[in-house]
């Protein structure tokens, strides 16, 4: 090269944004650092440094158009997926959204490198990448000693001649001689041609062979160690592989609607990534997010999102509860025990990830193959009563039934003794109805378990475990129903025999009476749990029922064939909560024995803290039941508590209605439904504003109370109790 010939000055362009309402930086000794890198370096008469300062997002296009830089660096603030903080006119926060940053740079040809010095920026940098040589962001927070680290060895580098992996690497080894480990793994290297540089998974891939498609993976997880922890490891690894990856925690900005966050990227991702602790098989958001993953599979014919449960220290011989269970029947799970089961968890991911096509979830049982990671059914079979195990008293949150032999099941007089009776009856129908952890299963159990006694054949059928699609045609759910009460009683291969022909309905009644009942020495008790399922789809249900209320029929009026009829005793169970979105007033089946389980009275608050161990005053009873009424399940729950002495009576008094207290979920839950009805409400919320009963609307009066959020006298409503008051009043908007 001639020597009069002068090499093209690279041009860095610094953008700086910290805005009045955000945490402060040391951006002026980072520029600084840039500033001094380049100026002992070898090549400094190579760069050109410019910097804007409290940039806003009118001057990003200014800078880069005026500049066209060769480097692009910013400092300041990143908040995951949703992009990079920038000042607003009045010097707060705005918001510059991943794809407007990734196109604005798509059309600025001069920039070869972007370094982007602020919080999860990985995600911006992911998607820049596709426009430009190289992108380096963050996969994790980084403070301001590691940032300006970083920067002093990338810039000490690149003004040595180094190319800009080099001098990655040496920025990385500048944090590493300061001795900031927490920080060590968190920049990321991404290029045009696909290599990602990520020290965290020792992963430098370039998938330039044979190219990932994107996939969208929602994690739901418990916000509390282990879970959390490993949530967290997964999200980075997904992100880095260059998959779109929801995780509350991190994707779910300040101020943000996280309800409809989370309903968006259900019905958006290809992937349900369920990790299931202890802690999160007691969750009822958890439960409440994996009913709506099922329910979204089950309807798609692309069967997404794959649910892919993974335990978390929660033994494969450990019980699900009982709505879990029916929601990842036939779904194999994997195990996490430690830290050294994640990489070979990530790599089974990855490889899932990979294919073009998903067309079930992890690996069948007769398709298994090698892996590191075991392959385990889920515990509890198809043909089990609808009961976890037994479990070690008072050792586990409470969650699900009640076991048989455990001793914290409340009787309450005197509903057990009458639906013993009514179950001898021949052709008896008992309906048992209450709103959702008021014990309904538990009691149904305990029928099985009276008839059991007798010498009764019993069969339990939860309708949880029926495909979605199902409850849409008549023909496909009722043989259903039969195919689950036939393998019970091991009359399932006569089942074809009687479905020929048409009319889904005398089928049906064939089969029972002809194959079943007429071939059993005694009743049989058949209890249909979960049967709100088959409610918002009218057309069947009026037949469904209509079918349940013509077996009553035959046995109670005696119709042709009546004394088989008689030996079938049915008990039919359903949450009233399933009422919320219908355009009725009362229940689509009222016939037979009606069972509404109500709240423990005060003396059974009492007698089941005595089963708890402990001794419980008058008054503090007075207190709980005040806190959070008779409701079973938050007595039990606040027990539990109490009992562990994770807090006082007081503590939980002050803390019951917050987002730190022991119900935040349960709360959440009830929060994400009413969201989606906002006349309901609007009505809830007049009603916990006022410290007198309120006069709502028929409708809405209804469903809260279905709900079990509301008492009722009259059309007068008052919250059921003060938890109720004090977290709605301050959630639900005016």
């Amino acid at each position: 090269m001639p020597m009069n010939v002068k090499l093209p000055v690279r041009k860095i362009l610094v953008l700086a944004a910290n805005p009045q309402d955000t945490a402060r930086l040391s951006l002026d000794e980072e520029v600084r650092s840039i500033q001094r890198s380049i100026q002992l370096a070898k090549e400094r008469d190579q760069f050109q440094i410019v910097s804007a300062w409290a940039v806003r997002t009118e001057d990003l296009i200014q800078a880069l158009m005026s500049h066209q830089p060769h480097i692009v660096h910013f400092v300041g603030h990143g908040v995951g997926d949703h992009g990079l903080v920038l000042d607003d006119s009045r010097g707060r926060s705005q918001l510059v959204p991943t794809r407007a940053l990734a196109r604005l740079f798509q059309q600025v040809s001069s920039v070869e490198c972007v370094l982007l010095n602020a919080c999860y920026s990985d995600s911006q940098a992911q998607a820049i990448s596709q426009f430009v040589s190289c992108v380096i962001g963050m996969n994790q927070p980084i403070g301001d000693v590691a940032a300006i680290s970083f920067a002093r060895g990338f810039y000490t580098a690149l003004g040595h001649s180094s190319s800009y992996e080099a001098a990655y690497e040496m920025g990385r080894t500048a944090i590493d001689l300061d001795d900031i480990a927490e920080e060590v793994a968190t920049p990321v290297l991404r290029t045009r041609a696909g290599k990602v540089i990520d020290d965290r998974f020792g992963s430098t891939a370039s998938p330039s062979d044979s190219r990932t498609a994107t996939r969208r993976i929602f994690i739901s997880y418990r916000d509390e160690a282990p879970d959390k922890e490993l949530a967290q490891d997964f999200y980075d690894a997904f992100q880095a592989a260059g998959h779109e990856a929801f995780m509350a925690a991190e994707s779910i900005k300040l101020g943000e609607n996280w309800r409809k966050r989370i309903s968006t990227e259900l019905h958006q991702c290809d992937y349900f990534l369920l990790l299931l602790s202890p802690l999160s098989a007691t969750s009822e958001m958890v439960t409440e997010e994996v009913k709506r993953a099922r329910s979204l599979r089950d309807q798609r014919e692309n069967n997404r999102p794959v649910i892919l449960p993974i335990r978390v220290q929660f033994p494969m011989d450990d019980p699900l509860n009982y709505e879990l269970r029916g929601y990842l029947q036939q779904i194999q799970q994997r195990e996490w025990h430690s830290a050294a089961d994640t990489p070979a968890l990530l790599q089974e991911l990855r490889s899932l990830m990979q294919e073009q096509k998903a067309q079930r979830d992890i690996g069948p049982a007769d398709d298994e193959t090698e892996s590191s990671v075991p392959i385990r059914p889920v515990a509890d079979s198809i043909d089990q009563p609808p009961l976890p195990v037994a479990e070690p008293e008072l050792q586990r949150e409470p969650g699900g039934s009640v076991p048989l032999k455990s001793g914290l099941y409340v009787d309450r007089p005197p509903i057990e003794t009458d639906c013993f009776a009514e179950i001898e009856q021949p052709g008896s129908l008992i309906r048992i109805k209450a709103p959702r952890q008021m014990g309904k299963t538990s009691l149904m159990a305990r029928i099985l378990n009276h008839g059991r006694e007798l010498g009764y054949a019993t069969v339990p059928v939860s309708f949880q475990r029926a495909d979605s699609r199902l409850f849409n045609d008549l023909d496909l759910l009722l043989k259903w129903l039969c195919s689950q009460v036939g393998r019970r009683l091991k009359k399932l291969k006569e089942l074809e025999d009687y479905w020929m022909g048409f009319g889904s309905k005398g089928k049906c009644s064939a089969y029972f009476e002809e194959c079943l009942l007429e071939d059993l020495d005694t009743p049989l008790i058949l209890a249909l749990d979960e049967v709100d399922m088959v409610f918002p789809h009218a057309t069947v249900a009026d037949d469904f029922f209509g079918l349940l209320r013509s077996w009553y029929e035959s046995a109670r009026y005696g119709d042709f064939g009546s004394e088989l009829w008689e030996k079938l005793r049915l008990v039919v169970v359903h949450s009233t909560e399933a009422y919320v979105p219908l355009n009725i007033n009362q229940s689509p089946f009222n016939v037979g024995k009606n069972v509404e389980l109500e709240e423990f009275s005060a003396e059974q608050v009492q007698d089941l803290a005595q089963r708890y161990g402990l001794s419980a005053s008058a008054s503090q009873t007075e207190a709980l039941m005040q806190l959070v009424g008779g409701h079973p399940y938050l007595i039990r729950k606040a027990l539990y508590h109490l009992r562990r002495d994770d807090l006082s009576i007081n503590a939980l008094t002050e803390t019951a209605a917050t987002e730190a207290g022991i119900y935040s979920d349960h709360l959440r839950r009830h929060l994400y439904v009413l969201q989606d009805y906002p006349q309901l409400a609007e009505a809830f919320r007049q009603v916990v504003t006022k410290r007198r009963p309120v006069d709502i609307n028929a409708e809405s009066s209804f469903k809260l109370e279905s709900m079990g959020l509301v008492t009722l006298s009259g059309n007068q409503a008052s919250p059921l109790c003060e938890i109720y008051r004090e977290y709605f009043r301050e959630h639900l908007e005016g």
